[in-house]
């Protein structure tokens, strides 16, 4: 028997796979559906031309694989293959250190930091010492597009999520600007690493604790999972992560977030790119504006943030899942610096509330060359209308 899936309560074996591409041509398709017998297992689908792609099964049940291409209305058939997938390609994740290593046979894609970072220069005062970030991020020609450290605000960490305006048991937690001494975010402990032929990533959990009380008092615990993806086919090669995070309150008390203009997921662009008129960062959001005084506290389904590193353009966009909170999230796009936000906050006052789950979903992209409008839209679909999978049993 080649394997089992379950179709209510009666087991079937499952023989192939039907993706069905709707209104528009992929590129680039990644395709999930449930695989539940085969958990934490890789294996193949063979199409129609006899090439065998690989299909990787996670610890939940969810099979993932990448398929090349997939024409307007059109529909593709993949027959399960149990005997093993192809092992060419492969992203892996290793621990280095205080870190977390994601690459794509040899080209690192990003980095995690777990534990808290060494402070990169004298002067810089302990309490901005943290980890449970990502940075360095790379383009596939191996473009740092992040930023750590930087010196007019030393609390930005290439993509991080805490938040600034909080009342907690009627305190101020401040878990953005850390210089205060009020609140902090810390990495806590991984809960999995994986790599595949598919997607590399790690599940890690972070805790807001309120320092304004002694002893710290734990106002959120949060959990991210990152997978990353290597998309190396069609016109142009682009890594893709994605990361959800998952913030539930630590006790019985919920966070209030007053309404504000930041606060959420911030991602800092390099350092290139910062106070450079002979360089300055470009933005592109999904509504067509690449202005960025104008692009500021307006919603878009994604942003691009990018400029020229060691002579070549290169950057990242952020998309925000359509379940997200108040979504399309409004945006903090700073005037001056390479400094982007997706801030649910800027529109109206908002809570995390105890026994509710506060979940929030992006996908990242990161680019060489000039931003395409069409091409960041087709991925923003594929993110949030997946193509339908499904499964033909025997």
């Amino acid at each position: 028997m080649a394997g089992l899936g379950l179709t209510g309560s009666v087991l079937a074996e499952v023989v192939a796979v039907e993706v069905h591409g709707g209104v528009r041509e992929r590129v680039g398709v990644l395709c999930e559906f449930a695989l539940p017998a085969f958990k934490g297992q890789t294996l193949a689908l063979k199409m129609k031309d006899g090439t065998r792609l690989p299909l990787q099964v996670d610890d939940r049940g969810q099979a993932m694989f990448i398929l090349p291409k997939l024409d307007k209305e059109g529909s593709a058939f993949l027959e399960l293959d149990v005997t093993g997938a192809p092992t060419k390609r492969q992203v892996f994740t290793t621990r280095k250190g205080r870190k977390l290593r994601l690459e794509f046979n040899g080209n690192v894609i990003a980095e995690y930091q777990a534990e808290a970072a060494d402070l990169p220069r004298e002067g810089i005062s302990p309490l901005y010492r943290r980890g449970g970030y990502l940075h360095p991020v790379f383009t596939p020609k191996g473009k740092l597009v992040t930023d750590d450290f930087p010196l007019q605000h030393t609390h930005h960490h290439g993509i991080w999520f805490p938040w600034t305006n909080a009342r907690f048991e009627e305190r101020k937690p401040d878990f953005w600007n850390m210089g205060g001494g009020t609140g902090r975010v810390d990495f806590v402990k991984l809960d999995k690493t994986w790599s595949g032929p598919v997607h590399g990533g790690f599940r890690a959990v972070h805790r807001f604790e309120d320092l304004t009380v002694k002893p710290a008092k734990a106002v959120l615990l949060e959990t991210w999972e990152v997978r990353v993806y290597a998309l190396t086919g069609g016109a142009r090669p682009k890594w893709i992560f994605d990361l959800t995070s998952t913030q539930t309150c630590a006790g019985p008390s919920p966070l209030i977030l007053p309404q504000y203009r930041y606060g959420g997921l911030g991602v800092r662009g390099h350092g290139a790119w910062d106070h450079a008129a002979d360089n300055p960062t470009c933005f592109l959001t999904a509504n067509g504006v690449n202005d960025r005084q104008l692009a500021h506290a307006t919603r878009a389904r994604w942003c691009y943030m990018g400029g020229q590193v060691e002579g070549a353009q290169a950057g990242l966009a952020i998309l925000g899942h359509p379940d997200n909170f108040r979504a399309p999230q409004p945006m903090r796009v700073h005037p001056k610096e390479p400094f982007f936000n997706y801030a649910p906050q800027q529109f109206g006052d908002m809570a995390i509330n105890p026994n509710r789950r506060y979940v929030s979903r992006y996908r990242f992209v990161t680019l060489d060359g000039e931003p395409n409008a069409t091409e960041l839209a087709q991925i923003w679909e594929d993110f949030a209308n997946p193509p339908m999978v499904n499964t033909i049993e025997k």
